[in-house]
């Protein structure tokens, strides 16, 4: 009998812990890890943050859901994983020990690489759900005496499509209220230009997003880096293309919300180099396997994965839903087909296809493959795709609830946009 352990029960690992199931027989054992009993759309934290959902509406106890597809569940954080001795201690003192690891964590917030960074200190996060009900408790407060905002991403950053999406959900919200004439915004990021997002931009998306932050009066600051936060504004530098500071700006916030830097989780980051990079990201090969480690296989946001280019103020490289459903599956197969004794040999498709919600409209986009040079980039506008983003929440919430193996991002996503198949 193998066991494999999921650590992780979020985008990555939910998926994975279904679709090994699946591949295994019977005999084979399958236990999730996680440091909640919940799953929770994590794409949705934006629209929970000005009220337009709540965590009823996102998020769904896990343990029925696992234990109906005879998946064990053990709702208890991680405290170190001991790789040379194929186990994961827990923070209750348990050890479990394990044939193969995946690991699924998703990232740790750096918020601590800025000084009066996050929700502990004088800015919101919409990065978890506890974050976005924060968020909305003080957005409540803030429309009832509004002033200025300031949304965008810190240095190192590399997720940066939900900071633009969270500018326009508040431009809109604002909108509605019939009180966005008294809001100035600003939105700050640490990309060398609007729309490069990570990825050196995708077809036209830093014409298409300079040209919805001026019809949404967003002014924006590039090549920017946070120097600190306080109470009631935020000191940016600005940097030229060389990386030199050319301007100190001081901008006044009543209401701010940036995305910050990410890195591995503890439990992770302390088994050491031969598993992670410095900044505690999992090392792994094509086939998403660690490469000294050749039982362990990381998906998501906490692999390693180098800046697509560099640029003047540091920015990572964006792990998107549709790619992280590819490394499952890949994963997946090659651990089942280690186990029946052959190797490891099934790629992930690394490509980038995404549906961003800009409050009462939307861009999707397309980059194939998501590093470049691509086969295929491009980005377009509309209404359709802020009704489509609001169609997929509720058709991936319903399908993990059931216990879904099929491809969703692909199967939901491609028909969105009218793409028959991936070239």
């Amino acid at each position: 009998m193998a066991h494999v352990v999921i650590l992780g029960a979020s985008t990555g690992g939910l998926p994975a812990a279904y679709e090994m199931r699946e591949a295994l027989g019977k005999e084979h054992k399958v236990t999730v890890i996680s440091n909640t009993d919940t799953f929770h759309f994590v794409p949705s934290n934006p629209w929970v943050a000005v009220g337009w959902r709540t965590e009823k509406d996102t998020s769904f106890k896990l343990e029925p859901r696992l234990n109906a597809k005879n998946i064990d569940f053990i709702p208890t954080g991680a405290k170190e994983i001991k790789p040379a001795e194929n186990q994961v201690e827990l923070m209750d003192g348990q050890v479990v020990d394990y044939d193969y690891l995946i690991i699924a964590t998703g990232p740790k917030l750096a918020f601590d690489e800025v000084e009066g960074l996050g929700p502990e200190a004088h800015t919101n996060s919409i990065c978890t759900l506890d974050h976005a009900r924060d968020a909305h408790s003080n957005w409540e407060t803030f429309v009832a005496n509004p002033g200025p905002i300031v949304v965008g991403a810190a240095q190192m950053a590399s997720c940066f499509g939900p900071a633009y999406e969270f500018a326009f959900i508040l431009d809109t919200d604002l909108r509605k209220r019939k009180i966005r004439d008294k809001v100035p915004m600003t939105f700050v990021t640490s990309e060398p230009y609007i729309g490069h997002l990570g990825l050196g931009g995708v077809g036209d998306s830093r014409g298409l997003l300079e040209h919805e932050l001026r019809q949404h009066h967003i002014n924006w600051i590039t090549n920017a880096k946070i120097i600190r936060v306080e109470k009631d504004k935020v000191i940016v530098a600005e940097h030229d293309t060389a990386g030199e500071v050319i301007k100190e700006h001081e901008l006044p916030s009543s209401y701010s919300m940036f995305i910050p830097a990410f890195k591995g989780v503890d439990a992770v980051e302390a088994a050491g180099e031969d598993l992670v990079n410095p900044r505690g990201f999992v090392k792994v090969n094509e086939f998403q396997q660690n490469p000294k480690f050749n039982n362990i296989f990381s998906v998501g946001v906490c692999i390693a994965i180098p800046p697509v280019e560099v640029t003047p103020v540091p920015t990572g490289t964006p792990k998107t839903g549709y790619m992280i459903e590819s490394m499952v599956t890949a994963s997946v197969q090659n651990i089942s087909s280690m186990i029946d004794g052959g190797s490891a040999d099934q790629k992930p498709t690394w490509n980038a296809i995404c549906l961003a919600d800009m409050g009462d409209t939307g861009a999707a986009f397309v980059a194939i493959p998501q590093i470049p040079p691509r086969n295929v980039a491009w980005m377009k506008k509309g209404k359709w795709v802020h009704v489509a983003k609001v169609a997929f929440e509720k058709y991936f919430l319903r399908k993990m609830k059931r216990g879904s193996t099929e491809p969703l991002y692909e199967k939901y996503i491609l028909k969105a946009l009218g793409i028959k198949k991936l070239s």
